[in-house]
């Protein structure tokens, strides 16, 4: 586990959401909506002969303003709320692509590093997160827990990452990348707005170390079930009495803090100690997936002119053996090539590396026994050898000897903090995310693609609610029924995805997950061998990033700026010359 955990990290850099044009919130629909239909001119004819908008499924609302606004306005406009197709399209399948928050030259790459656990080697979901969990509940049991903890089942639909468990009150929590509260859970028990609003005013939680701990690696998916199955167990069994904090039980009180303390320490005794790997490793197929694909990409990686290197916390016994599973085939990269072991696809190998300490202050650098899995005595001072294995070492030590500047180096990883997070922000990486959970999210934002339309519809008419209106105002539009409606909306959203909704978002507001992907992945996707549809000499271009006050306003539009009142104490009737409004129209300003 990591040493420095990201709960303190983050409240120490705390997170800028980055605000991209792949990602923009749908209030920038409302300012667009008033601003267009002033211009009121015509024509949709323009964007479907550009053949930018061609297919595009309009919502109501915008297909009457198509008839009402000039066809510049128009397109501009559906540009900023980002409903058309790009203006150039990626042909490869949705499993295929690969996504950019910034831009990067493959060609400038000269080193592809990779992590083991869920990136070379992805885990077959449910089935092993099942494993994970039941082992720890057999843990807790065996430390005194009930035995009716025996009895809880993994249910896959609930869990998600990146949530935030309070020590204090026993809930997780779904926010954004400010802290703010889009969904409360204790236990099993959804809380209403206003219970939310008893427990964190304003619905706000600053991450704090020493009360949240985030839950952001596909490993923490069994421990945030279980989080949830024992909080809903004591709170709601008769022997025990609920208390803000905890739950008693006579003269015991048992604080969800000890709780959580209990099912942390079950989960790395089942990690370091435990029969996970053990299990894992007898039942290969059941639990890793495994794709012929691998040898031949490293392969391909290598002939480009770049070098590879396995960089994993896992030690050399357990990745030799899940190496050696993923690389069991009777051939090599291509059908005709003989097999090969899977320390040839590597240049150089390091184990036990302790990531994210790796990236920092670091541990010694010793070689490993390929034979015995022992460490060799000494400490490693000369440059890595191929064919030989190591054992921790440091990100300074380490691109010292391989020759290596931070974006010289794209590094391939699932652990948001510990891969990507600290690589990034300490030694300026490059980043490649790996999400297996894009499949889901991708497949459930095309087929449920009505229902984002209805919300953006739903938007724009709340914007319409306030048209027309100013600070002279004094009679309140009533938007109840829409704010009804949009929650409805927003929830079967949330539900395409599972209890606890998407990774990404909650409605049309990002998560805590989707401001990290953001702002330290430069690629990612849902598996590492997508980049084999794409050249070694690719790239890749991150969309336009724009500001509210980009995205929601036309280059056509004109803008008016009233000249403020004179500050003399004397007032002429009729305006001066230097009164008059100015217009600012492509980068010339005009007085009228």
């Amino acid at each position: 586990m990591p040493e420095i955990s990201q709960d303190k990290f983050e409240s120490e850099n705390p997170a800028m959401a980055m605000h991209t044009g792949a990602i923009t919130s749908f209030d920038s629909i409302r300012g667009r909506t008033n601003s267009t239909e002033k211009g009121a001119l015509a024509l949709r004819s323009r964007a479907n002969s550009s053949g930018r908008l061609k297919n595009v499924s309009f919502p109501p609302k915008i297909q009457r303003l198509s008839s009402c606004v000039s066809e510049n306005d128009f397109e501009s406009y559906m540009e900023g709320i980002h409903m058309q197709e790009p203006s150039w399209v990626d042909d490869r399948e949705l499993a295929h692509r690969i996504f950019v928050n910034r831009s990067l030259h493959l060609e400038n790459i000269k080193f592809y590093g990779f992590d083991m656990d869920y990136t070379l080697a992805e885990y077959k979901s449910p089935q092993y997160e099942r494993l994970g969990f039941d082992l720890v509940k057999e843990r807790m049991v065996s430390i005194g827990y009930p035995q009716e903890i025996r009895e809880f089942e993994y249910d896959p639909s609930f869990p998600v990452r990146g949530l935030w468990f309070d020590t204090h009150y026993g809930n997780l929590l779904k926010v954004d990348a400010y802290g703010n509260i889009l969904v409360c859970v204790h236990g099993f028990k959804f809380l209403k707005h206003y219970q939310v609003y008893e427990l964190y005013p304003n619905k706000f939680l600053t991450l704090d170390e020493s009360r949240v701990y985030v839950l952001n690696t596909l490993f923490n998916l069994p421990e945030t079930y279980l989080l949830a199955c024992l909080v809903d167990f004591f709170t709601n069994s008769p022997q025990y009495t609920e208390t803000p904090k905890g739950v008693k039980c006579g003269e015991l009180f048992m604080s969800f803090e000890s709780i959580f303390q209990d099912v942390r320490s079950a989960v790395d005794w089942v990690h370091d100690k435990g029969n996970l790997k053990n299990c894992t490793t007898e039942n290969f197929d059941e639990y890793v997936k495994k794709d012929e694909r691998l040898p031949m990409f490293l392969t391909r990686l290598r002939q480009s002119g770049a070098k590879t290197f396995l960089l994993t916390n896992s030690d050399y016994t357990f990745t030799n053996n899940i190496m050696t599973y993923l690389f069991d085939f009777p051939h090599g990269p291509r059908p005709e090539d003989p097999h090969r072991s899977w320390k040839t696809y590597f240049d150089i190998i390091v184990v036990d590396a302790r990531k994210p300490l790796f990236f920092g202050e670091g541990t010694i650098l010793r070689q490993v026994d390929t034979n015995t899995g022992a460490l060799k005595v000494g400490i490693h001072t000369g440059p890595f050898q191929k064919d030989h294995v190591y054992s921790g070492g440091s990100c300074d030590v380490f691109t010292e000897f391989i020759g290596a500047k931070g974006k010289d180096v794209l590094y391939v990883g699932d652990h948001i903090f510990g891969d990507i997070l600290k690589s990034k922000k300490i030694r300026g990486w490059r980043t490649f995310l790996i999400i297996p959970e894009l499949v889901r999210e991708l497949h459930v934002w095309t087929d449920r693609c009505q229902l984002f339309d209805e919300l953006q519809t739903l938007d724009v008419e709340l914007g319409d609610m306030y048209k027309n209106l100013d600070s002279s105002t004094t009679e309140k539009p009533d938007i109840s029924k829409l704010r009804s409606a949009i929650r409805d909306v927003t929830h079967k959203m949330d539900m395409s995805y599972g209890m606890m909704g998407s990774l990404f978002r909650s409605g049309s507001r990002q998560t805590f997950f989707s401001s990290q992907v953001v702002r330290y992945a430069d690629l990612y996707a849902a598996t590492h061998l997508n980049l084999i549809y794409y050249p070694f000499s690719y790239m890749f271009r991150a969309p336009a990033m724009l500001l509210p006050h980009e995205s929601t306003v036309a280059h056509e539009q004109r803008f008016v700026m009233e000249a403020p009142l004179p500050r003399s104490r004397k007032f002429n009737n009729a305006p001066s010359a230097d009164d008059a409004p100015v217009a600012y129209n492509s980068h010339v300003m005009k007085v009228r």
